[in-house]
């Protein structure tokens, strides 16, 4: 008799586990174990589940390294027993969650799943049980005896997308992520349609894997608005101890060219502060040197963030940091696609 696959949910918080409380409106998260019996359908699925939990599910808003810590460490304690790993998150932050998990997971040769919803279970309309379904059936998809996905992924809305490549896009639509910059991975509708072209390619024999814990939070993000003046970005730039910013740019990657701008720019990298060039648009990506007010920047050595999003940018920034990656190997390694996150 052939061995199910084994999916193991993680649950971290969010709307996806909440009930509302009918008589305040409020809602609260209950049981992870209740979670199972809200959807009978899960019965129907050929692969076998397990659930663990946050000891205190949290809101996504309260997501940080120490928890993106957390779920690694417990995917890393139950990576052998287990085919596959969905991740209950909240939806405010699972871009970032996705991101970081991509890079904090090396040599991942199996599915780890973010999904969530915009309505809590119980609720009449609500998304939460199709994205649950979906999530645990990509996770459990094998093709002669290996995972279909071997990366991480983000599905939500009949969409699975590269974690990394993610942005949420609405607080109120249920398609409330989009991947400008790269195809979904699978699409659902009567049949799961897998892009294979897509995938992350792995070879057949895979190094084992490697958890890295140490994200270094010496991280910040600033974006270029019109009339933007000299204090602010003084300000910034000189935080303590800041050891990457990751400049939000105009389209291809173009900044105001007043000499006060360069010239603080330029003091902040002879100090060692890492730049990171990112497009503030939703799809495309920088190209510097394109355009004259992005030609000065390319000068000065901003590292080219091409089409990263600013979410992949930000972990990319703690994981390189927190590995010890220092001076110009930083530029080097962050121009480099390690997990699929850029071009």
């Amino acid at each position: 008799m052939e061995k199910k696959t084994s999916i193991l949910l993680i649950y971290t918080g969010g709307t996806i586990g909440m009930v509302k409380d009918y008589s305040t409106g409020a809602l609260r998260a209950f049981n992870f174990e209740e979670l199972i019996k809200n959807i009978p359908e899960l019965d129907q699925l050929d692969c076998t589940l397990k659930g663990v939990s946050f000891k205190e599910p949290i809101d996504s808003s309260n997501m940080n390294p120490q928890y993106w810590a957390l779920i690694a460490s417990i995917i890393e304690a139950n990576y052998e027993e287990n085919d596959g790993f969905v991740v209950l998150h909240g939806s405010d932050t699972m871009s970032y969650s996705a991101s970081a998990l991509s890079f904090m997971l090396e040599n991942l040769d199996k599915p780890v799943i973010f999904t969530g919803s915009q309505l809590p279970i119980g609720d009449l309309r609500t998304d939460a049980k199709e994205n649950l379904i979906t999530s645990i059936e990509i996770a459990a998809l094998q093709e002669k005896g290996r995972p279909v996905v071997q990366e991480v992924g983000l599905y939500f809305e009949y969409k699975l997308y590269r974690g990394n490549r993610t942005t949420k896009i609405n607080a109120e639509h249920f398609e409330a992520f989009a991947s400008l910059n790269h195809p979904p991975l699978v699409e659902s509708g009567v049949h799961l349609k897998v892009h294979h072209n897509y995938l992350v390619k792995k070879p057949l024999k895979n190094k084992s894997l490697v958890v890295h814990k140490e994200m270094d939070d010496r991280v910040a993000v600033l974006k270029l608005f019109p009339g933007i003046n000299q204090e602010v970005v003084h300000a910034i730039l000189n935080i303590a101890n800041l050891k990457a910013l990751i400049l939000e740019t105009y389209g291809a990657g173009n900044a105001p060219m007043d000499e006060w701008f360069l010239q603080e720019l330029k003091m902040a990298i002879k100090k060692g502060l890492h730049i990171i060039n990112v497009t503030q648009c939703s799809g495309g990506s920088v190209f510097m040197g394109h355009y004259e007010t992005s030609e000065k920047l390319k000068e000065m050595q901003l590292i080219n963030g091409k089409d990263i999003t600013t979410e992949a940018a930000v972990t990319k920034a703690m994981y390189l940091l927190g590995a010890g990656v220092q001076g110009k190997l930083f530029k080097t390694i962050f121009e480099t696609p390690l997990r699929g996150e850029m071009l």
